[in-house]
Formats: structure tokens, C-alpha cells, sequence
């Protein structure tokens, strides 16, 4: 036991002092600000405040679980055809599975590592409340003088240090651990049903992945019950406060980025179509089809462009010829124009048959009949 208390205090030492120095600074900025830091109000306060950091810190990681959760959910179909195909060999069938997580990217364990990831952190700050400071005694940047602070901590009369198993008679601290602890549990489920519910598609609801996930839904929120009534006051803040967290974020996952093809799509599908009717905007399908929503009221009709014309067609526009008059009086009218039209012919061709008069040469004069 010695050697693998030496393993786990190497272990733990890092933690120690990581989260020793949060919590101590939340708790120098609030006694600055005024507060004061004997109070049970400045402890819980900081104490949620080094949630707050640590879920912070664990968003890429929340971000990678959402990946894997979510390839783990498309590729299921995929996963019962290897079921079908090669379930009577097993080895065979655990082989053909790992390459189909490896080719689509996919870590099985991604899903739970914000949750492995938490645990020796809350295991930490468990230690150094409940074993350290809870007795006065300091550890890593929690000084002798805030563990002292922190022993005599109250929040309404009822001691952080405090448990439902260890409550010095008092009903008080037995109802708020109870109550912490029932928050803890419900947090806990309604985070994993609402995943279960709205952000995975028919397909996923069976096989192991579903089976993972309703150990995860029905397990976890007992062992949580179970181990609450033994975690301080204190602890039990953090931990509430890291599920609270948790639901909300998975929240706003599910409403903004939901899995295809889960009533979490279709949900949001509907959301935005009814947002684009009000709008007057195009509508994108899960398909990639972008529709235009129809609006009641109407719409200013669009400036036609003119076409492009021809040299022809442009002078015919400028210049436009005079349409013929048709002649008012008949058949009478139409014989007198024939006959204009073959006088005016006839006149043409008397002037090209007419020959051009010829000019006479000049003579001299004779001299003999001028004598005469």
C-alpha cells in the first residue's frame, strides 16, 4: 500500500495545486471586492467559481465528445451490417469494427473522456475539503489560515463541512445534502434523456452504442445518489453546479447543432422555415436544397432589362416606314391607280425610245449666194 500511495500522491500532487490555486484566487477576488472571506457565502461562491474555470478549460474536450458521439451515431447502420455479416466470429467482427471507427475518425471512448477527465479533478477538491481543510489543516496554496476559514465556514447556519452522514444531529444540513444530492441526480439524467431523446437518430436506439448509452442514463445518476450522501456540502456544490453546466451546454448543442435526421434536426428545421416565412428569406433544407418561403405580403415587381437589339432592328426602331393607306372608294380607286402606274410606265418608255436631237455642224457662209 505504501508504493501505490506513493503513485497515487505523485499523481495527485499536480492536482493539488492546480486547484487549490484557483479556488484561492476566486476567493482573494471576492474578498476584495469587499466580501468577507470567513463566510460560508464567499466559500460557496468561490467554490462555483472554480467550476466555472474547470468546465471552461474542458469546452475542446466537450467539443471532441460531441464529434465522437455524433459519428458514433451515424456509422450504427454500418456497425449492425458488420453484426450480421461476421457474428459468428467474433474476432473477426471486433477487428472489421475497429478499422470502421478508424476509417470514419471515430473514438468510441471520446464520448466519456469530459467525464474521466472530471473525475480526478472532483476527486482533488473532494480531498482537499474534506480531509484537509475541513480539519484545519492546510494543503498545497490553501494556507493553514483558510483552512481554518473554511472549518468554520457557514451558509445559513449550516457548516460546507457537513454531510448527510455526518450532521452532528442536525436536520437542517441532512435536508440541504439531500436536496444537493436530488438536484446532483436529476441533473445527471436529464442531461443523458435529452441526448438520448432529441439528438440521436432511429438507427442508434439499438445496438451497443444504445446499450452505453442507457447504462450511462440509468447507472450513473444512482452511484451518484449512493456516493452524494457522503460528499461535503461543499463538494456537493461543485458538482451541481458542474451539471447544471453540463445540461445547459448539451442544451444549446442540441437546439444549434443537431444530429441528422433526429427530432433535434427536425425541430430546428421547422424553426427555421417558420423564421424565413416571417422573413421573406430562402429556406435550406437538411438535403442542401435551398426553397424560397412564400410571404403573404406581396413583393415589388422586378425591373425588366431591355433585350438586345440588332443594327436593323435598332433603325427600323428610330426610322419606322410610313404604312401603306389603303384608298378609300373601292374597286373604282384600285382600276384608277392601275391606270396612273401604266401611264407613267408608257411615259418611261416614250422617253427611252425618243432619240436625243443631234446638233448641226456650223457652215461657212458662200460667198456666191451672198452675192446674189
Amino acid at each position: 500500500m505504501g508504493f501505490l500511495g506513493d503513485i497515487g500522491g505523485f499523481i495527485m500532487t499536480p492536482l493539488y495545486y492546480a486547484i487549490s490555486a484557483v479556488l484561492v484566487g476566486w476567493h482573494w477576488v471576492l474578498e476584495t471586492i469587499g466580501l468577507d472571506g470567513d463566510s460560508g457565502l464567499v466559500w460557496v461562491l468561490s467554490i462555483i467559481g472554480l467550476t466555472l474555470t474547470v468546465r471552461a478549460a474542458l469546452i475542446p474536450l466537450f467539443v471532441k465528445q460531441i464529434k465522437s458521439s455524433r459519428n458514433m451515431q451515424l456509422i450504427q447502420p454500418k456497425v449492425k451490417e458488420l453484426q450480421k455479416k461476421y457474428g459468428h466470429d467474433r474476432e473477426r467482427l471486433a477487428q472489421e469494427t475497429m478499422q470502421l471507427y478508424k476509417d470514419s475518425g471515430t473514438n468510441p471512448f471520446a464520448s466519456c473522456l469530459p467525464l474521466i477527465i472530471q473525475m480526478p479533478i472532483f476527486l482533488a477538491l473532494f480531498r482537499l475539503l474534506d480531509h484537509h481543510a475541513a480539519k484545519g489543516d492546510g494543503k498545497a496554496f490553501i494556507t493553514t489560515d483558510l483552512a481554518t476559514s473554511f472549518q468554520n465556514a457557514e451558509l445559513f447556519g449550516i457548516p460546507l463541512k457537513a454531510t448527510f452522514l455526518q450532521n452532528d444531529g442536525s436536520s437542517a444540513v441532512m435536508v440541504v445534502a439531500a436536496i444537493l444530492v436530488l438536484a446532483m441526480t436529476a441533473t445527471t439524467f436529464t442531461t443523458q434523456r435529452q441526448l438520448m431523446s432529441k439528438n440521436m437518430p432511429p438507427d442508434a436506439l439499438s445496438g451497443p452504442y444504445a446499450q452505453q448509452q442507457k447504462l450511462l442514463l440509468y447507472v450513473l445518476p444512482v452511484v451518484f445518489a449512493v456516493g452524494g450522501i457522503a460528499f461535503p456540502i461543499a463538494v456537493l456544490f461543485y458538482w451541481t453546479t458542474s451539471n447544471l453546466w453540463t445540461m445547459g451546454q448539451q442544451f444549446y448543442v442540441i437546439r444549434n447543432n443537431p444530429a441528422p435526421g433526429t427530432a433535434a434536426a427536425q425541430a430546428k428545421a421547422d424553426r427555421d422555415r417558420a423564421k424565413a416565412e416571417r422573413h421573406g428569406h430562402p429556406v435550406v433544407g437538411e438535403s442542401g436544397t435551398t426553397t424560397v418561403a412564400e410571404v403573404e405580403a406581396p413583393r415589388p415587381q422586378a425591373r425588366q432589362q431591355p433585350k438586345k437589339q440588332s443594327r436593323e432592328q435598332r433603325k427600323k426602331t428610330t426610322n419606322p416606314r410610313p404604312a401603306p393607306q389603303a384608298p378609300a372608294g373601292g374597286a373604282s380607286t384600285s382600276k384608277q391607280t392601275k391606270a396612273q402606274a401604266q401611264q407613267k410606265a408608257d411615259r418611261k418608255a416614250n422617253q427611252k425610245a425618243k432619240p436625243k436631237p443631234q446638233s448641226k455642224p456650223q457652215s461657212k457662209p458662200d460667198s456666191r449666194g451672198e452675192q446674189q
